[in-house]
């Protein structure tokens, strides 16, 4: 009975991380370019699903990147724009060959 009592309290508290744990992120094909381009502007930082398997992290400028890094302009896929530009991507520099 104790194994059992135990197993009662575990189950719904493993169920409750199991939802947590796979609550999605924002995804583009699902909204607006608008909104999605808003959604980075606003937050300044954010990860966005892309498809069912892909997903990056874009950002509003350079002050969202780590030090090294620069940004690149980045389109995604949305409900109603196959390229729409939502902000940039942070990149590392690359060095000018010959140096």
């Amino acid at each position: 009975m104790g194994t059992m009592l135990k197993l009662a309290v575990i189950l719904p508290m493993l169920l409750i991380a199991t939802e947590a744990w796979s609550q999605t992120r924002p995804v583009s094909t699902a909204m607006s370019c608008s909104r999605a381009a808003g959604l980075v502007a606003a937050q300044g930082a954010v990860v966005l699903g892309t498809g069912p398997y892909t997903y990056d992290r874009y950002v509003s400028g350079t002050n969202r990147c780590a030090l090294g890094e620069t940004i690149e302009p980045a389109w995604v896929p949305t409900a109603d724009n196959p390229q729409c530009f939502v902000g940039y991507q942070c990149r590392l520099r690359t060095q000018p060959q010959g140096r």
